[in-house]
């Protein structure tokens, strides 16, 4: 079986990107799993720090082992951990990779904290993902208001120190349903002096689901209210896999949006339903349908594995 390792140095040679997933149940794995399994399609299956306590890790754990029995390149991620000690835990109980997360902290701090989360999780060969830079909006228990860019040049003063693994920046995304209110772009320029101070390093974007329109409306058309709801264009995320060094791109959005707007449709088209394994099989095959999209024609992992 191929490492984590192995699928970050092939994307980053051959330039695609693998995907975050996030799951929080049994249908949103499944939903993932089974988008990978028909590309095979490497890619880090995500959990949240409230996704973690919401399912509990034994769950979450014995979910993730049961999907990558059939996936092998399914690895088990933390997404935006807060503290060393969530880090902890879920290396300890197996995780593949961790995100330390303490781009709300002085820089100092950051590196301190990313620092000691690299030296207890290189010990047992666990990848480690930092972020430098801010990213606005709103996901699970990651919120902030303001948008701070990535400094290139602290970038190579932070992975030099922390010798972390994959570097989370910020060119212009941002978290929930609302990615902008004005021009859709992303600071290439920033991305560019950041490879000139970090060259061949694995690179990620999170924040990049692209927001279906599609699904929006039919959301909305079924007693949901997204309005003004928009996501990153595919041809910015396609340039910054072609172009860039970014070899995972975080997706959440999209694949809540896929699962409540067709199990809003369902519901309002059958009121008497009560069979959440027949509402929720609907939501989980659009999830699957969107991510095979987003997978083929914009990470470019097919046939990867």
């Amino acid at each position: 079986m191929k490492s984590l390792k192995y699928y970050i140095g092939k994307a980053l040679k051959n330039h695609f990107a693998m995907g975050a997933f996030n799951f929080y149940n049994l249908e949103s794995l499944q939903a993932i799993e089974q988008a990978c399994f028909n590309l095979k399609s490497p890619a880090f299956i995500s959990v949240s720090e409230s996704a973690f306590s919401y399912m509990g890790k034994d769950y979450l754990v014995a979910l993730a082992k049961s999907a990558k029995k059939k996936c092998p390149y399914l690895f088990l991620h933390l997404d935006h951990g807060k503290s060393f000690e969530i880090c902890q835990e879920a290396i300890d109980c197996g995780f593949d990779s961790v995100m330390i997360d303490g781009s709300s902290l002085t820089f100092e701090d950051n590196v301190d904290l990313t620092q000691r989360v690299c030296d207890y999780a290189h010990r047992v060969g666990t990848i480690v993902e930092g972020e430098l830079g801010q990213i606005k909006g709103i996901e699970d228990n990651v919120a902030s208001n303001s948008h701070h860019f990535t400094d290139p040049k602290l970038a190579k003063i932070f992975v030099d120190k922390t010798k972390v693994d994959l570097l989370a920046v910020a060119i212009g995304t941002s978290h929930g349903a609302y990615k902008y209110s004005g021009e859709k772009t992303l600071r290439f320029d920033i991305l560019e002096e950041i490879e000139k101070q970090l060259p061949a390093f694995p690179l990620v974007l999170h924040g990049a689901s692209t927001v279906d329109e599609e699904l929006v409306d039919i959301f909305n058309q079924n007693g949901g209210n997204l309005q003004n709801a928009n996501g990153i264009p595919k041809e910015l995320l396609v340039e910054a896999v072609k172009k860039h060094n970014i070899v995972k791109i975080n997706t959440d959005t999209d694949i809540r949006l896929a699962f409540t707007s067709m199990i809003r449709k369902t519901l309002n088209e059958n009121p008497k339903e009560i069979d959440p394994r027949k509402y929720l099989s609907v939501g989980k095959n659009k999830a699957s349908e969107i991510l095979m999209k987003k997978i083929e024609y914009i990470f470019f992992g097919k046939n990867q594995a």
